[in-house]
């Protein structure tokens, strides 16, 4: 299926799609999205993942894209990339669920110990959300309330939007475009 989505529109367009997103161009990153939403799905469909699973595999897949993008390697394979990056996502969810454990009473839980590892993971990833909580609370609420908007799951329709925030629907995406970018600017300084 990568090899099928990347020539829909051809390597070379690719890879200028994904300089482009780099530099903070909203249209090519739109574009990358809507090229590339149905593969990191389907991989989500080939691990059985339950849907809020999926959508967060998905969701983080995308800011892993957006975190790199300007270090991918081989740009034109941005598709094999995103697949790569999907798997990789659906094999974290599926070893996060394998760590749950459920328990009526605390005498279960007594005997069980958490792995140094594990728990070095979860403070990495608690200061790392830390990090992106304080960079999007620098952008001004406006913006902060438009990726929510924009992140909420099921994504809010465009129109829906533009009555909250006062926008016109042609400017959601490339407002988008400007909060992604300082987001990015802020998360670098950090």
């Amino acid at each position: 299926m990568t090899a099928m989505a990347e020539n829909e529109l051809g390597s070379p367009d690719v890879a200028r799609l994904v300089r482009r997103a780099a530099e903070g161009d909203l249209r090519a990153w739109e574009r990358l999205v809507d090229q590339y939403a149905r593969l990191i799905w389907s991989i989500t469909g080939e691990y059985k993942l339950v849907e809020s699973d999926a959508a967060d595999v998905a969701q983080t897949t995308w800011l892993r894209l957006l975190e790199h993008i300007d270090r991918i390697e081989y740009p034109d394979r941005v598709g094999s990339w995103l697949a790569a990056t999907a798997r990789n996502e659906c094999l974290r969810s599926l070893a996060a669920r394998k760590r749950v454990v459920l328990g009526q009473d605390e005498e279960v839980l007594s005997g069980m110990v958490v792995s140094g590892a594990e728990i070095d993971e979860r403070i990495l990833a608690d200061e790392r959300d830390q990090v992106v909580r304080d960079a999007l609370s620098r952008l001004p609420r406006r913006w902060q309330r438009l990726l929510e908007l924009l992140m909420a799951d099921p994504p809010t329709p465009y129109a829906d939007i533009s009555d909250e925030l006062g926008l016109p629907v042609g400017s959601i995406g490339p407002t988008r475009g400007r909060c992604l970018a300082q987001l990015r600017v802020l998360l670098q300084a950090s």
